[in-house]
């Protein structure tokens, strides 16, 4: 039997390949504000964060306040970005379809997005209980209480969860939470990047294609 009793997988980067979508139309935003980021910097202090998160960040580094109008215009120019181009993860539709353990998603995006995002790639059906969103507990990733609500509201002991990550901040909640954490790397978002991780970010397996997912723990897959 498998040593874990619930699989929580993360959103975006993980699931569906939505991260260099959001990451480019958010550069190209702030550059319109007079902001200049590039791609390790959204890496590093975005990736896995709630837009809360982002807007503190860009106050404290650049001294901007976002306008009032900034999210919702973004928010409305990225969901047309993600009908025209969002793809789902290659192979995630068979891992999903073959893993044997109960399972659900944790995700820093809010409820509509989430909602949305897996409605474009076929995979609307988890956008019920089994889906789990930022705006449901105080604090976000790297904070753990995503990844303990999730368990919670699923039955699980956090030490027997395991959780499927591509951000820094995503591994940090999940082993703040006391769960095991794999880290993704095949999302476009990631290519070319140095791969660094930080002593507290530091994932206990890593793979980059989802045809390797079972081969990591075979008992996770269903006979």
């Amino acid at each position: 039997m498998s040593r874990f009793d619930l699989i929580i997988f993360d959103c975006d980067g993980v699931l569906i390949d939505s991260e260099i979508i959001s990451a480019r139309m958010l550069i190209a935003e702030l550059a319109q504000l007079g902001v200049t980021i590039d791609m390790p910097y959204v890496t590093r202090h975005f990736l896995g964060r709630s837009y809360p998160v982002v807007m503190q960040q860009i106050r404290q580094d650049f001294g901007l306040d976002l306008p009032p109008a900034f999210e919702a215009a973004y928010r409305e120019r990225l969901l047309a970005a993600f009908e025209a181009d969002l793809r789902i993860m290659p192979g995630v539709a068979a891992v999903l379809a073959l893993v044997a353990l109960p399972f659900c998603i944790a995700t820093s995006s809010s409820q509509g997005r989430a909602e949305r995002s897996l409605g474009l790639v076929g995979l609307g059906h988890l956008a019920g209980p089994r889906l789990f969103t930022a705006g449901a507990v105080a604090r976000g990733k790297p904070a753990p209480d995503l990844f303990l609500h999730a368990a919670t509201v699923c039955g699980a002991d956090p030490a027997a969860c395991l959780v499927i990550e591509d951000s820094l901040n995503g591994i940090r909640a999940a082993r703040a939470a006391g769960m095991q954490v794999w880290r993704f790397t095949g999302g476009s978002h990631l290519a070319g990047q140095d791969g660094g991780e930080p002593d507290d970010a530091k994932p206990h397996l890593h793979f980059d294609r989802f045809a390797q997912f079972f081969t990591l723990d075979p008992r996770i897959r269903s006979r």
